[in-house]
């Protein structure tokens, strides 16, 4: 049998019996895929499994203790041999040749009237690889494709939008991080969803460069916030999001950093849910992590700190411990960072704490600027920092590449390096 003599297709075994002869881990194998397809199992063999044996029990499929005669394959529909001995393999696909019945023989791929394809599942899309009749070639191709799917390098969208009664597919949300802006830092399970979307809600400071890989026909709507300017309101938000998702609609609210860190993900997923839409979220990589990280700046350090604090202005920070060895991250917090050093260094922060702020992080125009509490604001003033940009208080700093060799000189500059990557000690 060559690979041209396969006529690919796939069989809907519902309610339909079925017969596995063999009881070994093949069998269970095989056994298992058809209880999967809804088929209505029997097992002939003298000796099965202890699974067999245990789905026997519990109902799932019917086993016979004895060896294969032929009248098993009346009625059935489907044969699968897995007896490890030729000779029976070989008698149970003539009798089903016989009988006109489809039958897969384990022992002889080329004599076998039916072949059994490395399988996978991807959302709703089952993956079917043959590959001339050598199984790890198949499962190596299989799982190659799966994964293309779940990373979104291939299209997983559904075009078909009614379904066998012509009703249009409940719609879903999902919200999704996209981490700090370059597109290499969403995860995987993000990327997935993003590939399967119809509609996309864009932030402005998630990773762009996704959008323009996206399908022409998906719909992205722009809703993305700058500091004091809301173009778009929060109930408008979570309105479009419920809209678009109840007119059947996969709708992805693609955002920066971490939907449930001070994304407001939460008052999404609680509108969603109250209007009877199915939300997911996926977490991204918060921004507050991950740009220090992108300047080599670790949020706790063995010998600095042991633990941070991420605020969005000075009115928390009387609530923050006011100590070098406790990091403190401000989000969005360059128009106040004066009023924020003025404040930490009220609650008793040395002057000379180091802060470092990171520009438009792991981004090519990525820049750091790296100075002390008491002269960090006119620093900033100075070379114009402008968000998005994560500002870092703490002894952290000093383990930044781009930090001065003597820190408590006077010595600190402004960088604009050729995006930097996180350096290890």
């Amino acid at each position: 049998m060559a690979i041209q003599d396969i006529y690919p297709t796939a069989l809907r075994l519902l309610g339909r019996p079925v017969l596995v002869v063999g009881g070994g881990p093949v069998a269970q194998r095989r056994a298992k895929g058809l209880l999967d397809a809804g088929a209505e199992v029997t097992v002939v063999a003298p000796v099965a499994t202890e699974t067999l044996r245990g789905q026997a029990a519990s109902g799932l499929l019917t086993w016979e203790p004895r060896e294969y005669r032929t009248s098993d394959l009346d009625g059935v529909w489907f044969v699968q041999t897995a007896t490890g001995t030729a000779a029976v393999d070989t008698q149970v696909a003539a009798d089903a040749e016989a009988q006109r019945v489809w039958c897969v023989n384990a022992s002889d791929h080329e004599a076998s009237a039916a072949w059994t394809p490395a399988v996978a599942v991807v959302d709703d899309v089952k993956i079917a690889i043959n590959a001339g009749g050598d199984p790890r070639r198949a499962m190596a191709l299989r799982n190659a494709v799966a994964t293309a799917l779940e990373t979104g390098d291939l299209p997983l969208r559904r075009h078909r939008k009614l379904d066998a009664a012509g009703k249009a597919p409940l719609g879903s949300v999902a919200l999704v991080g996209g981490g700090p802006g370059d597109s290499g830092l969403i995860t995987v399970r993000g990327r997935r969803l993003l590939g399967q979307a119809d509609v996309v809600v864009a932030d402005r400071l998630g990773p762009r460069a996704l959008l323009n890989e996206l399908a022409p026909d998906v719909r992205v709507i722009e809703v993305g916030k700058t500091p004091g300017h809301h173009p778009v309101p929060q109930l408008e938000i979570n309105r479009i999001l419920v809209e678009e998702a109840l007119k059947g609609n996969r709708v992805v609210r693609l955002k920066g950093g971490d939907p449930y860190v001070l994304g407001r993900g939460g008052e999404e997923a609680e509108f969603c849910r109250q209007n009877g839409v199915e939300v997911e979220v996926v977490s991204g990589v918060t921004s507050a992590i991950s740009v220090p990280a992108a300047a080599g700046i670790p949020v706790t350090h063995r010998g600095l700190a042991k633990g941070f604090s991420v605020v969005t202005g000075h009115e928390e920070l009387s609530e923050v411990p006011a100590r070098p060895d406790h990091t403190v991250v401000l989000l969005m917090g360059v128009a106040q960072l004066r009023d924020s050093a003025a404040a930490l260094a009220g609650s008793g922060l040395p002057l000379d704490t180091p802060v470092g702020i990171v520009e438009n992080g792991y981004l090519p125009d990525q820049r750091v600027t790296i100075g002390t509490l008491g002269t960090i604001a006119d620093q900033a003033e100075a070379v114009g920092v402008a968000n998005p940009a994560v500002i870092v208080i703490g002894d952290v700093v000093r383990v930044s590449p781009f930090a001065p060799q003597h820190f408590k000189t006077a010595d600190y500059s402004t960088i604009t390096p050729n995006r930097p990557r996180v350096r290890s000690n």
